[in-house]
């Protein structure tokens, strides 16, 4: 069993913007395919992206470039490798980048090879994708887990036209007992939300992930249309439903102080802090993510320390999946809990080490989609074969996001009494 050919091709994310679709041939004829997502509100120390800058196609946004980088480049290096040996693969690929944050050949053309590989082992194999994938699960014991969805039923910031300054507002139902029961509830809570939202007069147009995005007057009145439509979807707030959100706080410092719009106040970092504990007060947030700037290491520290670790605080921007990055916020108790994103850093490989690497320090995990998805479902199996019981795809809504959670549900029901639903104490108290 070895790679014949790879090849690439330009399709379109959930944005319209240009992405590529990865397929690697096998010598048997089996091929896998992966198509590679994007973000909006991006970390600075992302791997990166490669894109074509030629403003008269697509805006400059096409990606023929990484494409041929595929087909010209890696293609030759890898032709003859036994898909199998995923870390060797990845390394070469690196190698031949040369860069730190692969910026010769292109994050989205090593990543899409990468995924690429382990669907076409997987298939050769005649293994689902999240049953060849527990190989990098140090901790699989046979039981699989599957995970409580964080859907973001609200958007505000960069991905909803900053209808408020929180980018994400999430529902996660620690009170199901499967994942179809949890899809169940998440999704009739966000048909009641709609109703809500338009029995109220607010607009029931959607951000890029699926979520409603209302022309509020604060921050906070968005948790009380939450609170509302959860209730009238009969469901107990604080029991089988918490609240998640990830600020993407980045995205409003500016100048050294963080700029809240919709507050009309400019914050210093202890400030934030503040602001973020009066919200806790009055509503069941359990998981904050970003809720400082990328840089803030400090802040996120005094933030872990001042809600006594016990709440999830989920660090994206602040290690964008980078075991280096992850690594100082271990060292110094940054935050309890690491955001997963395979563009962020560009193989696999060094996807689940950054899950391994956390989770051997007491840290949780949480795999995630991006701004721009495909239909492909790849962290859906992904979330499954590591085992981290915690995934962020988006709401209800919009078949990229749609796609995920069916998918869930598809191995839920295939693998029967062989799993089991994730429980995380911290996050129901």
């Amino acid at each position: 069993m070895k790679i014949q050919s790879i090849k690439a091709l330009q399709i379109l994310d959930s944005r319209g913007t240009p992405t590529l679709l990865a397929t690697v041939i096998l010598d048997n004829g089996v091929s896998g395919s992966a198509a590679v997502p994007s973000g909006a509100s991006t970390g600075s120390y992302e791997a990166v992206e490669l894109r074509d800058n030629d403003k008269g196609v697509y805006g400059g946004s096409g990606v023929l470039q990484a494409i041929s980088n595929i087909e010209t480049k890696i293609a030759p290096a890898l032709i003859g490798s036994d898909p199998t040996d995923q870390k060797t693969i990845d390394e070469t690929m690196i190698a031949l980048d040369g860069t730190e944050n692969k910026a010769v050949l292109g994050a989205n053309a090593i990543l899409g090879v990468s995924l690429a590989v382990s669907r076409a082992a997987a298939a050769a194999l005649n293994k689902p994708l999240y049953d060849y994938l527990t190989k990098f699960n140090p901790e699989f014991n046979g039981k699989y887990l599957m995970p409580i969805p964080m859907m973001n039923v609200l958007n505000g910031g960069k991905h909803a036209n900053w209808a408020t300054d929180i980018q994400e507002y999430m529902i996660l139902p620690v009170g199901a007992k499967s994942i179809t029961g949890a899809v169940r509830m998440c999704a009739e809570i966000y048909q009641t939300l709609k109703k809500v939202l338009k029995d109220k007069g607010y607009g029931i147009t959607v951000g890029d992930e699926g979520g409603f995005a209302p022309a509020v007057t604060s921050n906070e009145e968005t948790f009380n249309l939450l609170s509302e439509a959860v209730v009238a979807a009969g469901y107990s707030l604080g029991e089988d439903i918490v609240f998640g959100i990830d600020s993407a706080a980045t995205e409003f410092f500016q100048d050294g102080a963080y700029h809240l719009k919709k507050e009309n106040k400019i914050l210093s970092s202890d400030e934030m802090i503040s602001f973020y504990k009066d919200l806790a007060k009055r509503h069941p947030i359990r998981s904050f993510e970003d809720v400082l700037a990328e840089d803030d290491w400090s802040g996120f520290k005094n933030f872990t320390e001042a809600f006594n670790r016990e709440v999830q605080v989920v660090g994206d921007d602040l290690y964008v999946t980078n075991v280096k990055r992850l690594d100082k916020g271990i060292t110094e108790k940054t935050t309890n809990s690491i955001l997963i994103k395979l563009n962020q850093i560009g193989t696999l490989t060094e996807t689940v080490a950054a899950i391994n690497k956390a989770r051997a320090n007491g840290m949780t995990a949480v795999v995630s989609h991006r701004s721009g998805e495909t239909e492909d479902a790849y962290i859906a199996d992904l979330v499954v074969a590591m085992g981290t019981g915690q995934i962020k795809t988006g709401a209800p809504a919009r078949s990229e996001r749609t796609a995920k959670y069916n998918r869930l549900m598809a191995i839920e029901a295939e693998l029967n009494d062989k799993s089991e639903y994730a429980q995380f104490p911290f996050l129901a108290k």
